[in-house]
């Protein structure tokens, strides 16, 4: 009876039990250091989203350049448009398909230019009127190359205002300083 509790103390403690307890000992430790960085990452994101800047504070100063030299810098957007003297271009609504695959999607945007005081309103709305169909075949292209998800939210319509305004810019006033100061959407509707 000794000599077989003797062999069943080794064979508890012999290398073949050591073996089947040392792998369970060694994953372990990873997956207890693997459930916490999942659960820090998790507070971290609702942290941030809880915490975070959004809103006008955010998109306000991604939507508007900054130039200390300007007068009206940090002017909320209706007075500071009652200051600088600028004008408004409507443009006729233009539609475009989405490029998105197996499926027809299209979108139909108006915009009014806010154009600055550096272009007189006389004037600029005659260069406006010629260059109209250029500026439609430009927001055209743009447009063709936009997804549903590309164009939806907050974020995605400020970087698009940003975008055609810098198009624009570059197109109508090449080497010179921009005369479009945003791009309003009038109009702006997804089918």
């Amino acid at each position: 009876m000794a000599e077989q509790e003797n062999f069943e103390k080794e064979k508890s403690t012999g290398p073949e039990a050591q073996k089947d307890k040392g792998p369970t000992k060694g994953i372990l430790p990873w997956l207890v250091t693997a459930v916490i960085v999942v659960v820090l990452a998790v507070a971290g994101f609702l942290v941030g989203r809880l915490f975070g800047t959004r809103g006008p504070a955010q998109t306000a100063s991604a939507a508007e350049p900054s130039n200390p030299s300007e007068p009206t810098h940090g002017l909320p957007p209706a007075v500071r448009a009652e200051t600088d003297e600028g004008w408004y271009y409507d443009m006729d609504p233009v539609v475009a398909n989405l490029n998105e695959p197996g499926v027809t999607r299209y979108v139909r945007v108006g915009l009014t230019l806010e154009i600055n005081r550096l272009m007189a309103e006389k004037e600029g709305k005659i260069f406006l009127d010629q260059k109209k169909p250029i500026m439609k075949h430009w927001l055209t292209l743009y447009l063709a190359n936009q997804t549903v998800e590309g164009i939806r939210g907050e974020r995605n319509l400020l970087r698009m205002q940003a975008q055609i305004s810098d198009t624009f810019n570059q197109g109508l006033f090449p080497d010179s300083k921009p005369r479009i100061q945003r791009i309003l959407f009038k109009e702006f509707a997804i089918q």
